[in-house]
């Protein structure tokens, strides 16, 4: 599932395309279900000549303002991909929806899995998508001890916290290993235990890490494109996710591939011992 940084990139290449730009209306919709809690002609209706005034992120939701107070949700799930084409572009077999826009482009979804969500929120539900989402790790308000305050009392292995959305937004699978490894803490290590230093480096590792994955253009494993229809590189990145068998790159001990709370997790056991 595209974590943070993919986001991130989309909402941001998706902005540098449509700012400014008024939809005309909804062009095509395949799968219904994509339409979270609307029913697909009052969908139609609400959006039709609203302009797009801003793009961007919460969590792992892109999030388009609309004039008239109305906001565009998007989730892109496992498989999801949105980007902006010609006019001329017909829907294919894994195309869920397509928005006109009044100078004929389309901004269309493309989803082989089914799993990706749109959202047409007012106020309210804008509101309640913020308040179902915990601190942002790239903002000034993530400082160490707000970290703590998230994760620290909670008698848990720290990885699942991490992946807890109601208490780091935005931080997935990929993410998570690679900050553990560079943090050097084992997944499994509850979190009332790490002491302070280990927290000065987790942070440090959590912005480090999801700021390279932005800058590299996000991590592309299978279907990830940005709102150019660009891959990421970040996969060439990392330290630890998917890396089984291979040398770490600290102290040159395989990785090795364990699961934790239900999810493969990758780690290197000299450098990140498992706690006692």
């Amino acid at each position: 599932m595209p974590e943070l940084p993919e986001v991130q990139r989309a909402a941001d290449s998706l902005a540098a395309q449509v700012l400014g730009a008024t939809i005309a209306g909804l062009q095509a919709l395949d799968w219904p279900r994509a339409l979270d809690g609307a029913a697909p002609d009052w969908f139609a209706e609400a959006i039709r000549n609203r302009t797009i005034s801003a793009v961007g992120r919460r969590a792992k939701w892109i999030v388009v303002t609309l004039d008239a107070g109305w906001w565009l949700a998007i989730h892109l799930r496992m498989s999801g991909r949105v980007s902006v084409v010609p006019a001329t572009t017909a829907a294919d077999r894994h195309t869920r929806w397509q928005l006109r826009l009044v100078d004929g482009r389309l901004i269309q979804f493309d989803d082989p899995r089914k799993f990706g969500r749109l959202r047409l929120l007012d106020a309210a539900g804008l509101a309640a998508l913020d308040a179902a989402h915990g601190i942002e790790p790239l903002t000034p308000a993530f400082t160490v001890a707000a970290l703590q305050a998230a994760l620290a009392a909670r008698a848990r292995a720290i990885k699942p916290l991490l992946l807890d959305q109601q208490r780091i937004a935005g931080v997935g699978n990929i993410y998570a290993d690679e900050a553990l490894w560079r943090a050097a803490i084992h997944p499994r290590q509850r979190a009332d235990q790490l002491d302070a230093p280990a927290w000065l480096r987790l942070h440090e590792a959590l912005v480090a890490v999801l700021r390279a994955g932005i800058a590299h253009g996000g991590s592309t494993l299978r279907d990830y494109r940005d709102a150019y229809g660009q891959p990421g590189a970040h996969q060439h990145e990392f330290r630890a996710y998917g890396r089984a068998g291979l040398p770490c790159e600290r102290c040159t001990t395989p990785i090795v591939r364990i699961v934790v709370a239900q999810r493969g997790t990758h780690l290197c056991p000299r450098c990140q011992p498992c706690p006692d």
